[in-house]
């Protein structure tokens, strides 16, 4: 159990990778062997592809391998670099934070006007539905990550690079 819980994301990448190379796989077999498409195909990859950013981002936050600018972090002398690590850090909570809430906003907007999708004519909210929990697994990861900076574990502050 401990496993499926630190590597969900990783499964879910995984199993929608997979589902989604069969999907394109089949589409490309059935348009040159019969000059036919798939309709539904293209909008399961695309949304395919919005789970699959979401879900890979909280592997990156866990890692600590998310986008970063250290310009700043790197001209800071030492003692000040734990307190723009933090301040970084709650900022970026926020904004996660955030993130899962206005997506929360848009699956109960979409759930409420019954918008469907345009190939498979199915309720749009079933795409956007992993979309503010994705958000809350990375803010989950993220915080994970600072916790372990922040205590001295595994992961560590950058080092000072040398500047040439």
């Amino acid at each position: 159990m401990r496993f499926l819980l630190r590597e969900a994301e990783k499964i879910v990448c995984a199993v929608l990778f997979l589902g989604m190379t069969a999907i394109g796989f089949a589409n490309v077999v059935v348009r040159y062997g019969t000059n036919y498409s798939l309709a539904a195909s293209e909008e399961l990859l695309t949304n395919g592809f919005l789970l699959l950013t979401v879900f890979g981002a909280a592997i990156a936050a866990r890692r600590g391998e998310h986008l970063a600018v250290t310009l700043v972090h790197d001209l800071l002398p030492r003692p000040l670099r734990k307190p723009l690590f933090v301040l970084a850090a709650g900022l970026s909570a926020l904004l996660l934070g955030l993130s899962a809430w206005v997506s929360w906003d848009v699956l109960a907007n979409l759930h409420a006007n019954g918008m469907r999708s345009y190939a498979l004519g199915i309720p749009a909210w079933y795409y956007q539905a992993a979309v503010p929990f994705g958000f809350a697994l990375i803010l989950i990861r993220y915080l994970q990550h600072v916790r372990e900076v922040l205590g001295g574990g595994p992961a560590e502050l950058p080092p000072e690079t040398p500047h040439v």
